[in-house]
């Protein structure tokens, strides 16, 4: 390995990123060399002594540049107090008691709490803050057993998407001795005589490995409460196929087990089915390719209900008889309509069926036949979760938010209809003095993509105005007005917020999403550069005068557009971005990516590839916009190398004076289970580097 000549100067007023070493190593796809000057800051910040320093140098550099915007503190302070409510999640019953997780205001982490009754004191049942002094130790995951006598729930260290899952005995609290280790990508699911519960995990991976190391052959297995994970029980796995995962679920009524196999992102499924009351019974097929999405529903004894895109592209409701011969024709009971299908629960022996109408919720309700009963009526633009619960239910809960809409948490009567209002959280501002709206833009093909806008009624929009604009574009993933703390601060400072439903996602429907993938992943890009340019013409705000910001599928999106268009932004927020796009299929869950990205191992989608992915397209001698990378150490869903090697190429080719900057959190990942204060502390220093770098004076 050779060093490579010193970094541009930067005149004394900017921050320097310390120099970063540069090595001659090339690699060769399909005929075409490529450079990859960085390959060493892949390694594990964990295992490397180097990367570990380097790490060390360049936070030392930004930390010192964000604590020497004189607004920061202030913008700290005010987050703080913003984020300082009580923060509650919809009801769901589990064996007789009411359960909803809580937040204080500023607690690391939400509390799990019970009650008999609505009405009752609620009473502390998990406390995750209790588990670490940092509050990096997270529940992610929890299943109750039918009768409300056991609970078992998943706990994730420093962001990390390894879960280990303990039982605990619900009268008593006790936990058990149980420990599963080496779970990931997996629920359980109890069987209801409440003995033991399915679940999916991978082999203990190879020392030094855990971090990086591609996950392969995941297998289902079956865990008897009170014994070792070491006597749990193989259900089914697949070796010839080490790229397949599976979530295994009981059916309610206790006698099927129904496994979905994934292989990718796409939502699309084989599906088996295992009769549990013969326990030498093989898993048969019920859903023999992956040509379709068939997403489990519910049963009625021997009919299954799916959700499919099968011959309906914005998605359908269909019946399947398990007793008929596999390949019968479904029964049909909910037609595809003009809204795109977005989840189905069978609740109260109802179907709730959720569907996006330009992005807005719309919640339908229908009988088991698929006939039409009710729509749930909701205040206005905005975003409903929850509508969960059991078959013999009679009631559900949701909660609604918006942009200025802080989350309101309602009961839902199922008989009659009736939402009743439980619980408003009351943040420490005026939705009133705030407003909200869905605009639609051309795109440069001509498609037109719809965009939400919210802001202060008192701003005045005459082209000079701070904007940050929020993407995503992938996965079938869908953008929901939907309440933030940050983006209310942002908006309280007297910024535009603007998010755009970008082509990738799923709001309307498998054709959107397909037409940003693959070789047409080039569509998200111009959406969202198209969104940028009329907020220009319609005089919100100016090219220096608007941020763009964007995590996971969003960062790789902010990161190709500023290498496209680096004249077009006034600041660029990457956060925990997929950079590297020839390389990201080699690491942890990378491999499930292809379906929305393809791979440089395909030689048409390696030219496709190579053309924005963004640590390839930085070009040495450019200005390019102020940029903040942010990452973690324990991101093992989006390796930080992504983020590394995109930084050091940034510094290394940046001709301008703007900062370029990368900032990177320790003990934290992917974003999940982020202890309140790191996020109060990053989201300060975001905000900090917009002011500083948009000009902008906070109101």
């Amino acid at each position: 390995m050779t060093a490579s000549a010193a970094e541009p100067t930067r005149p004394p007023t900017q921050p320097t990123p310390p120099p970063t070493r540069r090595i001659d190593h090339v690699d060769t796809y399909h005929g075409t060399s490529v450079a990859d000057p960085y390959r060493w800051l892949e390694d594990d910040v964990r295992e490397s002594d180097d990367v570990a320093a380097w790490v060390e140098a360049q936070n030392e550099v930004t930390f010192g540049y964000l604590k020497q915007i004189p607004q920061r503190e202030t913008i700290e302070k005010r987050l703080t107090t913003l984020w300082n409510y009580e923060k509650f999640g919809s009801p769901f019953k589990r064996g007789g008691h009411y359960y909803f997780y809580k937040n204080d205001g500023l607690q690391n982490q939400s509390v799990l709490y019970t009650q008999t009754t609505l009405d009752s004191e609620p009473e502390l049942f998990l406390d995750p803050n209790q588990w670490s002094k940092d509050g990096t130790v997270a529940l992610a995951g929890i299943s109750f057993s039918d009768d409300g006598r056991f609970v078992t729930y998943g706990v994730a260290e420093a962001g990390s998407d390894w879960r280990t899952w303990r039982v605990m005995e619900v009268a008593s609290r006790k936990v058990l001795n149980d420990e599963l280790k080496w779970v990931k990508f997996s629920g359980a699911s109890w069987t209801n005589d409440s003995r033991g519960f399915f679940y999916s995990r991978f082999a203990e991976p190879q020392e030094g490995a855990e971090f990086q190391g591609l996950n392969l052959n995941q297998q289902v297995y079956y865990h008897r409460v009170g014994t070792d994970q070491s006597d749990d029980v193989l259900v089914y796995r697949r070796p010839d196929h080490p790229d397949w995962g599976f979530d295994a679920e009981v059916t309610e009524d206790g006698r099927y087990l129904v496994i979905t196999v994934w292989k990718g992102t796409d939502d699309k499924y084989r599906v088996l089915y295992k009769d549990l009351l013969e326990p030498y019974g093989i898993p048969l097929d019920l859903i023999a390719t992956f040509d379709h999405e068939y997403s489990f529903v519910g049963n009625d004894g021997p009919m299954f209900f799916f959700k499919t895109d099968h011959d309906a592209p914005r998605k359908k409701l269909v019946a399947i008889d398990i007793r008929k011969p596999a390949g019968s024709a479904e029964t049909v009971l909910i037609e595809q309509r003009d809204e795109t299908l977005t989840g189905v629960g069978l609740v109260g022996n109802l179907f709730v069926t959720k569907y996006l109408k330009d992005a807005r919720t719309q919640i339908r309700i229908h009988t088991l036949t698929g006939a039409f009963v009710r729509e749930v009526e909701f205040p206005g633009i905005g975003s409903a979760s929850g509508f969960g619960g059991r078959q013999a239910d009679t009631e559900t809960f949701y909660s609604f938010s918006s942009f200025a809409t802080p989350p309101s948490i309602y009961r839902y009567d199922l008989i009659t209809g009736e939402s009743r209002l439980l619980r408003r959280a009351a943040v420490q501002f005026e939705p009133d003095d705030y407003v909200v709206k869905q605009v639609f833009y051309n795109s440069k093909d001509g498609t037109r993509v719809p965009m939400f806008i919210a802001h202060r009624k008192d701003v005045e929009l005459n082209g000079d105005t701070p904007t940050l604009l929020y993407g995503y574009g992938g996965f079938n993933i869908s953008m929901q007005p939907g309440f933030s703390i940050s983006r209310l601060q942002w908006m309280e400072m007297g910024g535009v917020f603007a998010m755009a439903n970008l082509r990738g996602g799923g709001e309307y429907g498998e054709s959107w999403h397909r037409a940003g993938t693959k070789l047409q992943k080039q569509n998200v890009f111009d959406d969202f550069v198209a969104a940028a340019e009329w907020l220009i013409e319609q005089k919100y705000t100016r090219s220096d005068k608007l941020a763009i910001m964007g995590g996971s599928n969003g960062g790789l999106l902010v990161g190709a557009v500023m290498t496209q268009r680096p004249d077009l932004f006034g600041a660029c927020l990457p956060a925990v971005g997929v950079m590297d796009m020839l390389r990201f299929h080699k690491f942890t869950a990378g491999r499930y990516w292809v379906d929305d990205y393809g791979s440089a191992d395909d030689a048409d989608e390696f030219q496709a590839l190579l053309a924005y992915s963004p640590y390839h397209n930085l070009e040495p001698g450019t200005r390019y916009p102020p940029t903040l990378v942010t990452t973690a150490d324990t991101d093992d869903r989006v390796v930080p190398g992504h983020s590394f090697k995109f930084a050091a190429q940034l510094q290394h080719c940046h001709a301008g004076e703007a900062p370029v900057l990368i900032r990177i959190e320790t003990r934290a990942g992917h974003g999940a289970g982020k202890p309140t204060a790191k996020v109060i502390e990053e989201l300060a220093d975001k905000w900090a580097f917009l002011v500083k770098n948009l000009g902008m004076t906070p109101r």
